[in-house]
């Protein structure tokens, strides 16, 4: 992070490494008040070109598929570009772009979950060398309101 709080392409070099990851996503993300399941993973993250790039595998064994996430770091507009991608598809979804301000990184961006058009956000929060928490959620109304569907927390084995 730079003196006055802004982004830099060293961002997400605290992920680097190896992760425990305690997993907390409902069963239906449009649903505010639906059911949440739990489940285990392993994150392995790796930095490319002197930081500006990051690239993580996340293992969910319970699940039997995995994970992918690429960050781009654009120096000329200071933000991160954040693509993830799963077995289960194949394909990579579009990005959500952010920056980290405060030790706080946001990051948004436009999708489809179910034939319907959703906004996106990542919150990366709680970020320490052993922990660190990652948080998705949709708006469907325009940013009026979001509905918090996966949560990870980030532990060091």
């Amino acid at each position: 992070m730079t003196a006055d709080g802004g982004a830099t392409g060293n961002d997400f070099d605290f992920l680097i490494g190896t992760w425990d990851v305690a997993n907390r996503r409902r069963l239906d993300f449009l649903d505010a008040a639906g059911a949440w399941e739990e489940f285990p993973a392993v994150a392995r993250a790796s930095r490319h070109f002197d930081g500006a790039a990051n690239i993580d595998e996340v293992e969910f064994p319970t699940k039997g598929w995995s994970g992918l996430t690429l960050r781009l770091y654009a120096p000329e507009r200071r933000e991160w570009s954040l693509y993830w991608a799963d077995s289960r598809t194949g394909a990579l979804f579009p990005p959500v772009v952010g920056r980290f301000t405060g030790g706080r990184g946001e990051f948004f961006g436009d999708d489809m979950h179910e034939g319907k058009e959703v906004r996106v956000r990542y919150v990366w929060s709680g970020i320490s060398a052993d922990s660190a928490r990652w948080e998705q959620a949709f708006s469907v109304d325009g940013e009026a309101g979001w509905v918090s569907n996966w949560v990870m927390e980030f532990t060091r084995p």
